[in-house]
């Protein structure tokens, strides 16, 4: 049965429709089917942006250490460096350019002024060594890669093809830090291509957990409608809170410490930003005491990260020295959020909801949302499909919708969809079913308030004797005891069985808990079939993607041959 806050949402996302109202839409044809899309969204991120920062030129945007910025300051700096790569560099719309460093607010004013540049802005992941940038680089033929010193420095003796690699530096004034895409002409009165709605615009890498990482590309339509999704849910959000008399921030502000080449900041944290006019404030790497000290100083009022990032916060020794009260938002993205966790942030930071979000990079973050009391009430799921664009179904292997409350691949359609893999047209066959149905990859149900539950991946139901098991399911039960700071549950190859659960744990500092007192403990929490047989104490925190996701894949297959080797 739909909630008061499901129905307050209904009622006002059709308000915010009607009579051409800031949610109204048209429908456009794509995959023979028609598909909703805003019809007042800019047309494509040029316009986006250009827009966006006159809107609210005079507030501050990005505060990255010393430098402060405003939206009109990083406009016109983005201007700038933009009509150098047209003039000075010769850059032709279409022509893919690289980004490879840390997170830095110049970083954030070269991914503009790519696209205003007419260029694809292509997001390597700043964590990959040599090859794997090399990799990404010659997949999409990059013309130029515009990166810090710590990453050229891993290209040394990579074949990069044609492809020119820029230095640009952080910490730093963009004047300064930027000035060689200066060098050579051009500046803000450079003439600037028209982009179209459907030129290509950015291209993502996807994690690569089944191997080689993919790059999925996106026109300026699709990345435009995904970060315009998410800014209807903060409209509709901000309309219901003024309506209940909750005093609202004068201006929103957000952490960034999630990786920018990564899609949970590209669009709804960073896009969502420029059209909400959202303060982001950047930390050079992950500290949780050092998000507090910034929460409190710089009055932010929305966090995201990936689930261990808000619960470190709520459970950190520290935390009741520090004014956290600003922050009413604790959202998590990239991953499940264990049960536990919900129940545990609401309790420990009892001003504040935590908040879940469920997209891909395919989707360009665009999918499912679960916040406040909804989400207390159905900790397990990641909410319903975004209104108004996103399609949720279940479909089997044919491609045929699943009565509702059935298992199925979990299949998103929307306008905001990625286009394919660059040069790899197989895969991008393989995503899409003919009439537009994303498929995900993760196995889910939805129930009869629409919804999603995600059971598993599909490779990674652990099937015992003919039953399944849910990885997540047994992760969430062993995430209660207080004594785990990480972990995974994956399949081992049994001949008796074929497969029985094995679990590799990362205990926190200072505890220890042995593999007998753990599986008595799960015992009391799961059916004897789910509990693992296998058990691996972890010295060393566990590996991650660089979505920061627990490596699953990797751990399977190392301890699957740690058993194989040992019979």
């Amino acid at each position: 049965m739909p909630t008061p806050l499901d129905m307050a949402i209904d009622a006002t996302v059709k308000r915010f429709m009607a009579d051409n109202g800031p949610l109204s839409v048209t429908y456009v044809e794509k995959y023979g089917v028609k598909m909703p899309m805003f019809t007042q969204a800019p047309a494509n991120l040029a316009d986006f942006y250009t827009y966006f920062c006159g809107v609210h030129a005079e507030k501050e945007f990005l505060i990255d250490g010393a430098i402060r910025l405003t939206f009109g300051e990083v406009y016109a700096a983005a201007r700038l460096v933009a009509g150098g790569l047209v003039e000075g560099y010769g850059l032709q719309k279409g022509d893919r350019v690289g980004i490879a460093a840390r997170n830095s607010a110049n970083w954030m004013i070269l991914n503009m002024a790519i696209i205003l540049a007419g260029g694809v802005s292509t997001l390597l992941n700043g964590w990959w060594q040599g090859q794997e940038l090399a990799d990404g680089i010659t997949m999409v033929d990059c013309r130029y890669v515009l990166a810090d010193e710590q990453r050229a420095a891993r290209l040394t003796g990579c074949d990069i093809g044609e492809c020119e690699i820029l230095l640009f530096e952080h910490d730093c004034p963009p004047a300064e830090g930027l000035s060689i895409l200066l060098a050579k002409g051009g500046g803000a009165e450079t003439p600037l291509p028209k982009m179209d709605p459907l030129d290509n615009a950015t291209i993502l890498y996807t994690s690569g957990s089944t191997g080689q990482s993919k790059g999925a590309y996106s026109d300026h339509r699709a990345v435009v409608q995904g970060a315009m999704s998410y800014v209807s849910q903060s409209m509709v959000f901000f309309e219901l809170l003024s309506a209940s008399g909750a005093t609202l921030p004068a201006q929103p502000s957000a952490l960034v410490n999630v990786p920018l080449f990564h899609v949970t900041a590209s669009v709804p944290l960073v896009l969502q930003s420029y059209a909400i006019g959202r303060k982001l404030v950047l930390m050079p790497k992950w500290d949780a005491e050092e998000a507090m000290r910034l929460i409190e100083k710089e009055k932010i009022s929305y966090f995201v990260g990936v689930p261990l990032m808000s619960i470190e916060i709520a459970t950190h020794p520290k935390r009741h020295e520090y004014d956290l009260t600003s922050c009413t938002a604790f959202a998590a993205g990239g991953a499940p959020r264990p049960v536990e966790h919900v129940k545990k942030i609401r309790k420990e930071m009892d001003h504040a909801y935590p908040l879940l979000g469920y997209g891909l990079t395919e989707t360009n973050g665009v999918g499912c949302g679960n916040f406040t009391e909804n989400y207390l009430a159905k900790p397990d799921s990641t909410g319903p499909a975004t209104k108004p664009l996103v399609e949720i179904e279940m479909l089997d292997d044919d491609g045929n919708i699943m009565p509702q409350g059935e298992r199925g691949e979990v299949c998103i359609r929307t306008i905001a969809n990625f286009s394919g893999y660059w040069n790899n047209p197989e895969a991008t066959e393989a995503a899409f079913t003919k009439d537009g149905w994303f498929r995900t990859g993760d196995i889910g149900y939805l129930d009869e308030d629409g919804y999603l539950y995600i059971v598993d991946r599909k490779k990674d139901i652990i099937i015992r004797g003919g039953e399944n098991i849910s990885c997540p399911e047994v992760e969430a039960a062993a995430y209660e005891h207080e004594d785990i700071a990480e972990l995974s549950v994956f399949g081992i190859a049994d001949e008796k069985y074929g497969e029985v659960p094995g679990i590799v744990y990362h205990v926190k500092e200072g505890a220890s808990l042995t593999p007998e007192e753990l599986k008595a403990f799960l015992l009391e929490r799961l059916a004897p079939f789910k509990v693992p047989v296998h058990y691996w104490p972890s010295a060393d925190a566990l590996p991650r993607l660089g979505t920061q996701k627990i490596d699953r894949v990797t751990l399977r297959n190392a301890y699957n041959e740690k058993v194989k080797s040992a019979v």
